[in-house]
């Protein structure tokens, strides 16, 4: 027998096609509607859970600022430069944050601005510094450096950061917008129904590919300054070498993901007790990958790096990538394909006056 089909008259199919796409605009328009619900909702526990804190603290009688010790007053700020894992890093945060009783707050900014309004800046330096109810504190978002001695603070927290090669980041950031990531599956994407490949957008000198958009860790670690954010400034690079080295209590690579996590709990293990074990045998919850990623070709990657901006962002992360080797190469040996932290390799001696 052959199939049974169905005749429709043209304008009778063109009306359902019409009336199909209607339903899904409606659709779409109704999951985005509840997707900022879902988000409102979640900044009102927040804030719920928030005063609960303060009244529980305020219940307790106050606190005594001398009874504060270092490991207590402690505050982390991770300012996470988008697709270099970050999510993945903050996940193991809030994994230990019950168990070795801390906070973990996130500093989200509008639209995801990086730099923060002078208003903001000194909100922020009073907020991170004042509010005792949250220390120890680890904050997390994705804003640029601030230097928080310029305020007039006297103790500064300890900055963290982690980055990754300069082409990976990109090709990472490309795809997330247009495919999302297996962390949050149902959001709809900000470039969502492109299907340009990476390829293709970098054959076509397309803008969401151009080498101005590689110039991003430089800035997120150069910090507030006008340069910062000059896409090939020379000045920002030698900026953020410098904070990297002098403001920042240890950079990662994305790609060494394990021994940077090794390293926190070994030299904070304050915050970070525990987390090697998680990230190597936990349930996996912490990762998190792009979806629909496929690798550029050697063509795309030799055009991007005939750049002068990636030649800088690429100066920038080879910077970080010896700096952390070189931190890691005098805290950690490796036995039997194993790395296994160094214990105290220092001790005090011929200590006068001597005690009677």
């Amino acid at each position: 027998m052959g199939l049974l089909r169905i005749m429709m008259p043209p304008k009778l199919q063109l009306l359902a096609v019409v009336a199909f796409a209607v339903a899904m605009l409606f659709l779409e328009n109704q999951i985005q509607k509840l997707e900022e619900s879902r988000s409102k909702l979640e900044r009102a526990i927040a804030r719920h859970e928030v005063r609960e804190i303060e009244q529980r603290h305020t219940m307790d009688g106050p606190r005594q600022d001398a009874a504060l010790d270092e490991e207590e007053d402690m505050v982390i700020i991770y300012n996470r430069v988008p697709k270099t894992a970050s999510t993945s890093f903050t996940n193991i945060a809030y994994d230990l944050c019950a168990k070795n009783k801390y906070h973990v707050l996130h500093i989200n900014t509008t639209k995801n601005n990086p730099v923060m309004s002078l208003q903001d800046q000194v909100r922020f330096v009073k907020n991170i510094t004042a509010w005792k109810e949250m220390k120890p504190g680890f904050y997390h978002g994705h804003v640029s450096y601030l230097d928080f001695a310029k305020f007039g603070v006297k103790k500064k927290p300890i900055y963290i950061n982690v980055i990754r090669d300069p082409i990976e980041r990109l090709v990472s950031y490309y795809y997330f917008l247009r495919f999302g990531d297996d962390y949050r599956p149902g959001l709809r994407r900000r470039k969502q129904g492109d299907k340009k490949t990476f390829d293709e957008c970098v054959a076509e000198g397309g803008s969401d590919c151009a080498p101005e958009k590689l110039w991003l860790q430089i800035p997120f670690f150069c910090g507030h300054s006008s340069e910062c954010w000059n896409v090939g400034s020379r000045w920002a690079m030698d900026q953020a070498k410098y904070n990297l080295i002098n403001e920042y209590f240890l950079v990662g690579v994305t790609e060494e993901l394990e021994d940077f996590i090794m390293l926190l709990e070994a030299a904070l293990p304050r915050f970070f007790r525990g987390a090697t074990e998680l990230y190597r045998t936990g349930k996996k919850s912490h990762l998190r990958k792009t979806t629909e990623k496929k690798l550029p070709t050697k063509q795309t990657i030799a055009k991007l790096q005939q750049s002068d901006i990636w030649k800088m962002e690429n100066e920038f992360y080879e910077f970080a990538l010896e700096q952390f080797q070189f931190i890691r190469a005098h805290a950690v040996r490796e036995k039997d394909g194993d790395l296994y932290i160094l214990a105290q390799n220092f001790f005090y001696e011929k200590i006068y006056p001597k005690s009677n």
